[in-house]
């Protein structure tokens, strides 16, 4: 169980980071690219931080800008400061999935499940919300100790993107730690399929 928890952990918010990085990268087609996100696709979240700094000050309710700054710490790992930017952020668009998104991720990297779980599920119900969404919702219930309901949620993510690796693989190594070895081995078959990190590897271990 606790190699469970170990992988699920590791993986998570390179999963999430990964999805960011999309969108931010999406904004460097604009002709008016920021600096901040100039250093922060090039992996220097000292100087993003430094220069979204340098933009808020004269635009301090930006979104984009706040929203931009939060990631940067959030990579930092100065999740006080992230999650500071991200409620700013918020104020100005509560509907914002990426935003409640990075909150949920972050309250989750500190153990604070029942509020990952309000941003995430308040995220899901949002037109347009990525599969990302069910898949915070069902980390947060899986650690809040209700394995049924969060395997309706990696489910529900699945639903929304067949080819959401991760979810297969967390789902499958939770219905392994229930004990559904056979239903375990089908979501690991398919993570392996997609080539998903650790899929092969758990249906090497579980599925003998």
């Amino acid at each position: 169980m606790l190699q469970f928890k170990s992988q699920l952990n590791r993986s998570i918010l390179l999963l999430f980071s990964l999805f960011i990085a999309v969108v931010i990268v999406s904004c460097s087609t604009s002709p008016n690219l920021n600096p901040g996100i100039t250093a922060f696709n090039k992996g220097d979240y000292s100087e993003a931080i430094v220069a979204y700094s340098e933009s808020l000050k004269t635009n301090p309710s930006n979104l984009d800008l706040l929203f931009g700054r939060g990631r940067a710490y959030q990579e930092l790992g100065k999740f006080e400061e992230a999650q500071f930017d991200f409620e700013q952020a918020l104020r100005q668009d509560p509907n914002n999935f990426q935003v409640l998104l990075s909150l949920a991720t972050i309250q989750l990297d500190q153990q604070s499940y029942a509020s990952a779980l309000l941003y995430a599920t308040k995220a899901e119900e949002i037109s347009g919300a990525p599969a990302m969404a069910s898949f915070l919702k069902g980390k947060a219930l899986q650690q809040l100790g209700m394995p049924e309901d969060a395997l309706k949620a990696y489910g529900n993510a699945i639903k929304l993107d067949k080819n959401f690796g991760q979810a297969y693989l967390n789902r499958g190594l939770l219905k392994e730690a229930l004990d559904r070895n056979k239903q375990a081995c089908e979501d690991f078959k398919l993570a392996a399929a997609l080539e998903y990190p650790g899929g092969k590897e758990s249906l090497q271990k579980y599925c003998k």
